[in-house]
């Protein structure tokens, strides 16, 4: 038997939390999944709603074409099982925002079958989780309850919209397992174009299935916590539920199987539902819509022209660019960013490329609260910055200010022009260096007996010179001739 990759420790002893997610993906397409209505975000209540979406008797559903090959791009970019053979369900439930009574589903029969992908982690460490299935779905409408004291209202724009609902197996075992591998789906939807991923306007969202047992044991009682819309409660709702059910358990008691509700503002779970099981959906075959077939050459032809993927990309930049594993890695997870990136290191050095890309820039960037597609400075202008680092015409630090410049927006266009104007270029004259060196050491005896006890000291001197030179000096220049000057090894 493995031993169990992450355990909690509670009053009585070792617990392993079991983890699975349910992603919502809403499909990136135009219209909805079974009707011409547009699938926008942001229209007025109830204004991209069909006579197919408000179920007014006769109308029948019609199958989009595109929302199928998004299912199976998705599928394929998850390295999982493309059915060419699946159909569509009726889950019968009853809410306000649900004019058919049923929602149209799949269900023993699905799009996609099992699949994995691989998740990595803070720590460098590697996992692989099992996908159990991917199936379309349409959404509910929406529901509306602080409008009006005594009145609920429904706005029907989000019914029929096409979801692909994600399965994970069982396979994380931990709060920062779970937020990786939503993070990494994340990821993967929107290199393919599948779904934007903006949990903000409720186009991903996970329900969240949280489970304890002790090592070795079967699985526990598990509960489901629905609609999670960020990352970073994911990891909160798994911390909680984990630590709320190892204390139910230590102290005598059982877990219920049920569905529950996230409250961001305190950080909690909290009983919405007990849990159905799939008897209580009444699944049955849709009889309004034929089995979906489609010949696998249609798969070959939309796996011919999938993107790069982000754990592609990842292995490219490490053996093109020499890139480290967790610069790859965090490049590559964003596909803007990764696009950013290879426009800066075309034809240059791909470590400094990335350095500056993954610290300049993107610290920069995360103090602005902006994206990379909103960067102030140009992947094109970055590239030249690093063109003048490496002839030598600037230093590093100057570098650093001419960015600052430009992000600031105190200066605009080429940065060789800006270095220019501002008389920035980095003194390469040894001469007129050594005489500010001269100059330092003369007014300095007592650093320079110190640099002969310690030769470690003589940084403060590298520094005097580089102040006095207002930034410019060479630096490497800089240490030859104070190692010289000074007698240093």
């Amino acid at each position: 038997m493995t031993e169990p990759r992450k355990l909690l420790q509670g009053s009585t002893g070792d617990w392993e939390v079991v983890v699975g997610l349910e992603v919502h993906a809403q499909v990136a397409s135009k219209s909805k999944l079974f009707s011409g209505a547009s699938a926008e975000y942001g229209a007025g209540p109830n204004e991209n709603v069909s006579l197919v979406d408000a179920a007014m008797p006769g109308m029948l559903p019609v199958i989009n074409r595109f929302c199928v090959e998004q299912a199976i791009r998705t599928g394929l970019g998850l390295n999982a099982k493309i059915n060419t053979w699946s159909r569509f369900d009726r889950k019968n439930y009853f809410y306000p925002d649900l004019p058919q009574g049923y929602q149209i589903s799949q269900y023993k029969d699905p799009i996609v079958g099992e699949g994995e992908i691989e998740v990595e982690l803070d720590g460098g460490e590697t996992i692989t989780v099992g996908i159990e299935r991917l199936h379309l779905e349409q959404d509910a409408g929406k529901s509306i309850h602080d409008l009006a004291p005594n009145e609920s209202y429904v706005d029907l724009n989000r019914s029929g919209v096409a979801l692909m609902e994600i399965v994970s197996k069982p396979d994380m075992r931990s709060a920062e397992e779970g937020a990786a591998y939503f993070s990494k789906v994340r990821t993967i939807v929107r290199y393919l174009g599948t779904c934007d991923g903006n949990m903000e306007e409720g186009s991903m969202r996970a329900d969240v299935n949280v489970s304890v047992r002790r090592p070795g044991e079967p699985f526990g009682t598990r509960t489901e916590t629905k609609n999670v819309n960020s990352i970073r409660f994911t990891r909160q709702v798994i911390d909680y539920e984990a630590r709320r059910q190892i204390e139910i358990l230590e102290n005598g008691g059982t877990i219920d199987q049920e569905t529950r509700l996230f409250d961001p503002k305190t950080g909690e779970t909290r009983t919405m539902r007990s849990k159905e099981d799939a008897h209580d959906y009444r699944y049955f075959p849709d009889p309004d819509l034929l089995p979906l077939t489609f010949a696998q050459e249609w798969v070959d032809e939309i796996k011919a022209s999938l993107p790069e993927l982000p754990d592609q990309k990842k292995h490219r930049f490490m053996d093109e660019y020499g890139l480290s594993a967790y610069d790859a890695l965090v490049l590559a997870a964003d596909k803007e960013k990764a696009a950013y990136f290879e426009e800066v290191a075309g034809g240059r050095d791909g470590k400094l490329a990335a350095n500056w890309v993954t610290g300049e820039l993107f610290g920069a960037l995360n103090k602005a609260g902006k994206d990379v597609d909103a960067s102030p400075v140009s992947a094109s202008q970055l590239g030249s910055l690093i063109d003048l680092i490496k002839d030598g015409t600037i230093s590093g630090k100057i570098a650093k200010d001419v960015f600052a410049l430009i992000f600031e927006g105190e200066e605009d266009g080429d940065p060789a022009d800006i270095v220019e104007k501002r008389g920035l270029k980095q003194v390469t004259d040894t001469g007129a260096i050594e005489a500010i060196v001269d100059e330092i050491i003369a007014a300095n005896p007592k650093q320079v007996e110190q640099v002969k006890e310690k030769p470690k000291t003589m940084g403060w001197f590298v520094g005097q010179v580089m102040k006095a030179s207002g930034g410019k000096a060479n630096p490497q220049a800089v240490n030859e001739i104070l190692k010289k000057k000074l007698g240093v090894e």
